[in-house]
């Protein structure tokens, strides 16, 4: 689940309660979570997640313990230091599910939705450089295959890459090696999403459409001026359509070439997420690079990089089951933390899990909640269950904190004993829920009622 949740629900009752005092709120709001821009977006508003896959799975292969350790990690607030780590921000937040975040936006730091300026001062004041220079947030997926890493390419390791986000950009602890060990390997794991439209080479499949193919030509068609150059020089089709270069294409700087696979999800385009479609970044390129394309050439390449850029099942619909299925893994780093007598992990674990549970929570509406009226007493009995599931939890940590990993070795077996009895409370309450369409839109509609009066 996405951490973010958290931030938004602090807003709504922020909100509420200056409307019931009748003041006037002000930038930036406070919540009890920590302190955000007023008009912060973050897309916790969507009914589906980015798919996320990985190479292991997709291979038929098991997560290993060090992969799924870094998955709960990239979930984690611990993270993170200062105002990200109040405010329950993670990895995550920014990179839902490994994807991008087409949705955020950040008033001060973002000058669209789907940028970010990662050196402003309201996460690390000590790395601010002055300047407005927002960039886009980029998918994960492939990374294994993206070197170098950073929008300039100043990192040749993804290692290196992840120290800086969690340390200068959000002004977090020196991670541990194993910590970092375990984010990079979780990273690499994460997959292109399946395109039937693309062979394995990277050229298109027969059954494309004929534009697309025509398209192909063109992409591949050395520049009226430049016969050295080509769109597929620097965008390699072999090799994820990237070439491992850093590029001035007249932009505003140096800046990597970026991989076309599935980027038909990776919105906004360019650097810094100035262009909206492909019509607009393949106009830019005729224009800065004089490539004298027809208006019919432009439609044609146009319609191979929506091709190329494609991808099956690209979301999925947030329901219980899915929310469970990730608490799972998150939770299963217990089995290896405790047998090692690792408390560290066991605090993050449980601080990590315990945060998963009470977002599913806030899924089921409160009764004071008005938008929601049916299912009043399910949604008591699912609330009620994951509260025991967060007690249980915070036993699991507790008797770790003190050495005792037997007592947590219990406290564990009391929590997974706890889980059917807890899922099917949850599943009894989920029409009731923010996981049946019309419950959430009423919901949303609320706190966006909200929002409007407390302008």
């Amino acid at each position: 689940m996405r951490p973010l949740a958290r931030i938004r629900y602090g807003i709504a009752a922020s909100l509420a309660a200056m409307l019931v005092a009748g003041a006037a709120p002000a930038a930036p709001i406070v919540t009890k979570e920590g302190v955000l821009p007023f008009g912060t977006e973050l897309g916790e508003d969507a009914a589906a997640l980015p798919t996320e896959l990985f190479a292991t799975e997709l291979a038929g292969g098991e997560r290993s313990y060090q992969q799924k350790l870094g998955d709960m990690l990239f979930s984690s607030p611990a993270l993170f230091g200062g105002v990200a780590k109040q405010a329950g921000m993670s990895c995550n937040t920014c990179h839902a599910q490994g994807a991008g975040n087409a949705a955020l936006f950040v008033p001060g730091l973002s000058s669209r939705h789907g940028n970010f300026d990662t050196t402003g001062a309201l996460f690390n004041p000590k790395t601010d450089n002055g300047l407005f220079d927002p960039v886009t947030v980029p998918s994960l997926r492939g990374a294994k295959n993206l070197a170098p890493y950073g929008h300039d390419g100043r990192f040749a390791s993804l290692r290196d890459f992840i120290r800086n986000v969690v340390v200068n950009e959000f002004a977090g602890p020196e991670p541990s090696g194993g910590v970092l060990d375990a984010l990079v390997a979780y990273v690499q794991d994460i997959s292109f999403l399946p395109n039937p439209k693309m062979a394995s080479d990277g050229k298109l499949a027969t059954a494309t459409s004929q534009a697309a193919h025509r398209g192909e030509v063109v992409f591949n068609r050395p520049f009226r001026h430049n016969a050295s150059m080509s769109c597929a020089t620097c965008h390699q089709p072999s090799n994820a359509f990237v070439d491992g270069q850093v590029h001035d294409i007249g932009s505003g700087g140096r800046f990597k070439t970026k991989t076309l696979v599935n980027a038909d999800f990776n919105a906004p385009y360019f650097h810094d997420g100035r262009f909206d479609s492909y019509d607009q970044v393949v106009g830019y390129f005729d224009k800065h690079y004089d490539l004298g394309l027809s208006d019919g050439e432009r439609a044609d390449l146009v319609a191979y990089l929506d091709a190329v850029g494609d991808a099956s099942t690209p979301a999925t619909t947030d329901t219980v089951q899915t929310e469970l299925d990730e608490i799972a893994v998150f939770v299963s780093v217990l089995d290896t933390a405790i047998h090692d007598h690792n408390a560290a992990i066991v605090a993050v674990a449980v601080d990590t899990v315990g945060g998963e549970w009470r977002e599913l929570g806030e899924h089921y509406p409160e009764a004071k909640n008005t938008s929601v009226t049916a299912g009043l007493k399910q949604r008591g009995t699912a609330r009620a269950a994951v509260r025991e599931m967060v007690l249980t939890l915070r036993q699991v940590d507790m008797a770790a904190a003190r050495g005792d990993f037997d007592a947590a070795a219990e406290a564990y077996a009391d929590y997974r004993e706890q889980v059917a009895p807890a899922t099917s409370a949850l599943a009894a309450a989920e029409p009731f829920s923010l996981f049946d369409p019309s419950v959430r839109r009423q919901h949303f509609a609320a706190l966006a009622r909200l929002a409007e009066l407390a302008k």
